[in-house]
């Protein structure tokens, strides 16, 4: 099962367990501590006077009381002190332990607040990288539905140089769908109906869909391309034009490309992996790729496509052609497809890395 991060009050989720970020005492305090504290009720407060607190890094379990889930997971996260006094494994471990107190207790479902990173000053975007590491990792060898809460996009860090690459790369070639630029929009042709375009003199037609405008602005190096209209061939062998189209249409029928399921599978024999290796690096749940994998004709959404051709570390060509198999293509229209883009281009195919920058820009996240 995969990674998701959410904006979500962590006291509210119906999940298995939630983790909370603790002070060594166990016994409450502020932030998420406080809060969880607060909804579960006393007898939460009871029960963690007996376990004689927890070390840095450490975790340990309690009931949830009041709260929807049935288990909470103290972890008591490490202050940090310039990043180099053993932060990042104190960090690393309390996910690690947590996740390993998950599985002990047949947990199928946690969430996470980012710990560490609020009074306990541990930059945001460190914070981040090591959690995305950390469940990344246990999720290779395990199946659990995770979950990394955050209040809002602006507590959700990551790195100021990729965020400043990846802002650079949306200016540039990002085009606004509302963009100035004057179409017809009956034909989408310039000129219209009636323009009285000459045969074999090549005109512009838009790709994409107006608005409601009359009036649409959109930039003519990216939204727009040059086809030539061919001149019409007049024939008076009438019988002979209709066998001919009817004969392409069977050949074309018969010789169909390979359905989404097919071309996964094959791609997957031909780049040496199993199975689980590609949904869990797509971040697939596993009864979707089971799902996938019986029906030959299965109609992937584009989100899935993009998921799988990460996990298989295609190409941007390669990228093109496997979105094309379902009808899709990458836009320049749309800010998720960019940030996709810039990632296979960098040949960076981390799904869950292009998930943290795609959450920060407030865009749909990669599988789950």
């Amino acid at each position: 099962m995969p990674l998701e991060i959410i904006r979500a009050d962590i006291t509210k989720l119906e999940v298995d367990a939630i983790v909370n970020a603790a002070n060594s005492s166990l016994l409450g305090g502020g932030g998420v501590d406080g809060a969880i504290h607060k909804a579960a009720g006393k007898e939460l407060l009871e029960e963690c006077r007996k376990l004689n607190g927890c070390n840095t890094g450490m975790a340990k379990i309690t009931k949830g009381y009041n709260l929807p889930a049935k288990y909470i997971i103290h972890t008591v996260g490490p202050i940090y002190r310039g990043g180099n006094n053993n932060e990042k494994q104190e960090l690393t471990n309390c996910y690690k332990n947590s996740l390993k107190l998950a599985k002990e207790h047949k947990i199928n479902s946690i969430a996470f607040p980012i710990i560490s990173s609020g009074a306990y000053g541990y930059p945001k975007d460190k914070a981040i990288e090591v959690a995305t590491f950390a469940i990344s990792s246990f999720l290779e060898e395990n199946d659990m539905m995770i979950y990394l809460v955050v209040y809002d996009t602006l507590s959700f860090k990551i790195s100021e140089d990729l965020f400043k690459d990846i802002k650079a790369y949306i200016d540039d070639n990002y085009v606004d769908s509302n963009s100035n630029f004057n179409i017809n929009r009956g034909f989408g042709l310039i000129g219209g109906a009636g323009a009285g375009i000459a045969p074999g003199f090549s005109t512009k037609i838009f790709i994409g869909t107006p608005n409601n405008k009359s009036d649409r602005k959109i930039s003519k190096e990216d939204s727009i391309m040059e086809m030539p209209l061919p001149l019409e061939k007049k024939s008076t062998q009438k019988s002979t034009r209709t066998s001919y189209t009817q004969s392409s249409l069977e050949d074309r029928i018969e010789n169909l490309e390979d359905t989404f399921s097919q071309r996964l599978l094959k791609l997957i024999d031909e780049k040496g992996k199993t199975d689980v290796e590609i949904y869990k690096k797509a971040n697939i749940d596993r009864k979707l790729f089971s799902k996938i994998r019986s029906d030959i004709h299965y109609k992937p959404k584009k989100i899935t496509v993009l998921a799988f051709a990460l996990a298989l570390e295609l190409s941007i060509d390669e990228t093109k052609d496997f979105l094309q198999t379902c009808g899709y293509a990458l836009s320049r229209s749309s800010r998720f497809d960019v940030i996709v883009e810039y990632f296979i281009r960098k040949n960076n195919y981390n799904v869950f890395e292009i998930n943290n920058a795609l959450f920060k820009f407030e865009e749909q996240t990669i599988g789950a």
